[in-house]
């Protein structure tokens, strides 16, 4: 029995072993230097800002220069998430959490033992 593939680039890309992925849905172009970033290192200091650009108006509080990776982010994030009673992300070694209340992520973070500053307005 043979197999029957969706449609001709399926059978190109399985024959031909110089074809690679270029492009995917989940996160963009495939670049071989993206897939494994370091964290960036800080100068030791966290900065809570608020952001607006291209939410439609909501504002949401991101925190950076955590120099945590991706997999410590993850779970700090949702434990500020839980904490605030609101939602948010990680994106680009950096949370983003949907609240304008950035004096209590300071204080969470603080309890953290993490120097943390306010930034811009």
């Amino acid at each position: 029995m043979q197999r029957q593939y969706k449609s001709k680039r399926d059978v190109d890309m399985r024959v031909d072993p110089n074809v690679s992925l270029v492009y995917s849905t989940d996160s963009g172009r495939i670049n071989p230097e993206q897939v494994s970033q370091e964290p960036p290192q800080g100068d030791g200091i966290v900065r809570i800002h608020k952001d607006a650009k291209g939410r439609k108006g909501k504002g949401v509080s991101v925190i950076k220069g955590l120099g945590l990776d991706e997999k410590d982010l993850k779970a700090l994030a949702q434990k500020l998430k839980k904490q605030c009673g609101c939602g948010g992300t990680v994106k680009d070694f950096s949370i983003e959490v949907q609240t304008d209340n950035r004096e209590q992520l300071k204080t969470l973070l603080e309890k953290m033992d993490y120097k943390v500053k306010l930034a811009g307005g």
